[in-house]
């Protein structure tokens, strides 16, 4: 088994690192205080052919694997944690619906916008009422005379929608009542966010202030029949196509936030001097931070084992699910430790630990919690009964 990299994606690695170069510490510290979103790093992600880095070539990206962009992620969120990350997440797993169910017409009108960057998207699935129970949720679209929809109801936890000008959003088409099961009767559309029809109110947040998070309401939004993506009531299924690429983003970008918290930590234990005698001698400092290296790299060997499943078409369910768990608990382990690495400094914004340790704890809960996982797991791997 061979672990080393292409000379493709080592040549990927250094260009992200080049395009990130000018998005200092300063930058990311700046906009954590603003809250503004990064537009100048989205841009120039853009212009690097980044956002585009798994979409078709034939409408502007580059067609590369999942493999190819989880190496992506992981180097951004060294950059600039889960704030980088968010800012442009979206692009490399939520347009896959379109990809592939997407009409030529529609992949047309749609994901050049997004390559280039001149379309920023939002994703609409999560419901106040419904939470991980994504067959719980009543927003409805009901169709009108001439064939096309007007979309009711409400979503939470919408990340960018104070920014995005689309937005991929599942509704109900049917009643979870008269459909053969929960899942069937979900329609998927994507479409324009900008309108009369949508109240967006931004969520006050723990951390990654600059990647705004809402509560949308849509008031009889009309949506046309032609932004509907495959068929009518199968959005639950196309969806599900996304969920194990953004399980491996996830575990990449919570590695890479542990990866950049661990550097950090070690650079101060190198540097910090007390009763004549740098703190990083002590095995108290050490061990914990070795700990972590450790724990660290078994997560992304996980997650490049479930990208590269992935790639090559192979069932990689589990390995993803375990990614994404092992990755988002190290992320949050190291930078914890981070802090408690710079004692009383690990408190002040100067030294970038307590943002990283903000951040670090979004991989636990999202896209799905720790305990899902962990029953999935027990279900499919172990073959245990289903406890919910």
């Amino acid at each position: 088994m061979d672990f080393s990299l292409t000379e493709e994606q080592i040549a990927i690695q250094e260009g992200v690192r080049k395009t990130l170069e000018p998005f200092t510490d300063d930058y990311w510290l700046e906009h954590d205080r603003t809250g503004e979103f990064p537009h100048e790093f989205y841009q120039a992600m853009a212009e690097g052919g980044w956002l585009g880095i798994t979409m078709p070539t034939e409408y502007g990206g580059s067609g590369l694997g999942v493999t190819e962009a989880a190496l992506m992620m992981h180097e951004v969120a060294k950059n600039g944690g889960m704030s980088s990350a968010s800012a442009i997440h979206i692009n490399l797993f939520g347009p896959h619906p379109i990809v592939v169910y997407g009409t030529d017409e529609q992949k047309k009108r749609w994901i050049p916008d997004l390559v280039e960057g001149k379309a920023k998207a939002c994703f609409g699935v999560t419901e106040p009422d419904a939470g991980l129970n994504t067959t719980g949720i009543k927003t409805r679209a009901e169709k009108t005379v001439s064939g096309d929809f007007v979309v009711n109801g409400q979503k939470i936890w919408t990340s960018t929608g104070q920014v995005a000008d689309k937005v991929m959003l599942l509704t109900r088409t049917t009643p979870k009542e008269e459909g053969k099961k929960a899942t069937d009767g979900m329609t998927l559309f994507y479409t324009d966010f900008k309108s009369d029809h949508i109240e967006v109110r931004e969520i006050e947040k723990m951390g990654r202030k600059c990647v705004d998070s809402n509560q949308v309401f849509y008031d009889n939004l009309p949506v046309s029949k032609e932004d509907m993506i495959g068929e009518e009531g199968k959005g639950f299924y196309y969806l599900l196509d996304s969920l194990n690429p953004e399980r491996v983003l996830i575990a990449m970008e919570a590695t890479g936030i542990a990866k950049d918290a661990l550097r950090r930590a070690s650079t101060y234990a190198r540097e910090r001097v007390v009763f004549d005698r740098p703190i990083g001698m002590n095995q108290g400092i050490q061990h914990p931070l070795a700990e972590c290296w450790c724990e660290i790299e078994a997560a992304y060997l996980m997650a490049m084992q479930a990208a590269t499943l992935y790639d090559n078409g192979e069932p990689c369910g589990p390995f993803a699910n375990a990614a994404k768990y092992l990755a988002a608990s190290v992320g949050f382990k190291t930078a914890t430790q981070a802090v408690m690495t710079h004692g009383g400094m690990g408190y002040a914004k100067e030294f970038h630990v307590e943002r990283l340790f903000r951040e670090s704890i979004v991989g636990r809960i999202a896209p799905v919690s720790e305990q899902l996982i962990l029953s999935n797991i027990a279900e499919r791997v172990l073959d245990l009964p289903k406890s919910y």
